[in-house]
């Protein structure tokens, strides 16, 4: 067996790299988008963020209220210690599938690895695999908000893997915890605008912890929400906006999930607290490291 080190592995929540939305992205470059975290990804073994937009210039817009694109920023996000982006979420088909493909192959030729979505059901559920320190860490995304299900991934079709289905999600996590030491989940999931998570949501992450995972960040709600504890694993369940607009003190109010590892498998995290300080800048405001207990 490998000698393991530690590890330190970070969730954030919606990051949205479309221009039009936040034309500051444009005015000052994608990396105004991670200048104010003081390189904390680059100092980690493990980023996983929720990409919040199409990321390709291909397709035609969705008929929905917000359409979001993102076809650029790559190398910054890279630049900027992100290794994981999770494309199951309500705005990664805004502009149809052919987008969703081209925008999943153009993240991992930038270096990105993408969870959550593929050209069939069984890419979209499947793990990334990552071996780090002697250890094996698998991530896992989950979409359980989309606009209707022909977003989700089928046998046949591309699309998101499904975050509502404890069933097959279960599936997916035993399937990664069968070859990792350490499954993390990133899942869209929960209502807009809540500060805490809901029934059916805490159900499906006690199936989850049950199937294997050991670490759940939550996104969606663009308010952030608890960090907590299901049988000692750690799970986030809204980490709200993160490169986003500041309309709101409410909104604006974020933190990046941390969780440390032992070399002896020992796990402890918190939540380092930061605040979107003007459209697309998100700013550390804590201490970036977990309290010693």
């Amino acid at each position: 067996m490998p000698e393991r080190g530690s590890l330190v592995i970070h969730g954030v929540g919606d990051v949205n790299l479309d221009t039009s939305y936040i034309p500051a992205l444009a005015e000052r470059g994608f990396d105004w988008a991670w200048s104010g975290l003081d390189g904390l990804f680059l100092d980690d073994d493990l980023t996983v963020v929720n990409l919040e937009c199409s990321p390709s210039p291909l397709g035609s817009p969705e008929p929905k209220e917000f359409t979001f694109r993102c076809p650029e920023g790559f190398a910054e996000m890279v630049a900027a210690g992100i290794e994981v982006a999770n494309l199951a979420n309500n705005h990664s088909q805004d502009f149809g599938k052919e987008a969703l493909l081209d925008g999943r192959l153009r993240l991992l030729e930038a270096g990105i690895d993408t969870v959550g979505a593929g050209r069939h059901v069984r890419q979209a559920n499947g793990f990334f695999p990552y071996l780090i320190e002697g250890w094996k860490v698998a991530v896992v995304g989950f979409g359980g908000i989309q606009p209707h299900a022909g977003w989700l991934a089928t046998g046949a079709e591309a699309g998101m893997a499904d975050g509502d289905d404890i069933g097959s999600m279960v599936s997916a996590v035993e399937r990664a915890d069968a070859w990792a030491d350490w499954v993390v989940v990133t899942v869209h999931w929960g209502v807009e605008l809540d500060v805490a998570p809901r029934p059916d949501d805490i159900e499906r992450a006690q199936a989850m912890v049950a199937a294997g995972a050991d670490v759940i960040f939550g996104h969606h709600p663009h308010r952030l929400q608890p960090l907590e504890s299901i049988d000692g694993v750690p799970v986030a369940w809204s980490l709200g906006n993160f490169v986003w607009p500041n309309f709101s003190a409410a909104g604006a109010a974020t933190a990046v999930a941390r969780v440390e590892i032992s070399p002896q498998g020992e796990i402890r995290s918190c939540l380092i607290p930061a605040t979107i300080e003007s459209p697309g800048h998100p700013v550390l405001t804590g201490h970036p490291a977990c309290p010693k207990s």
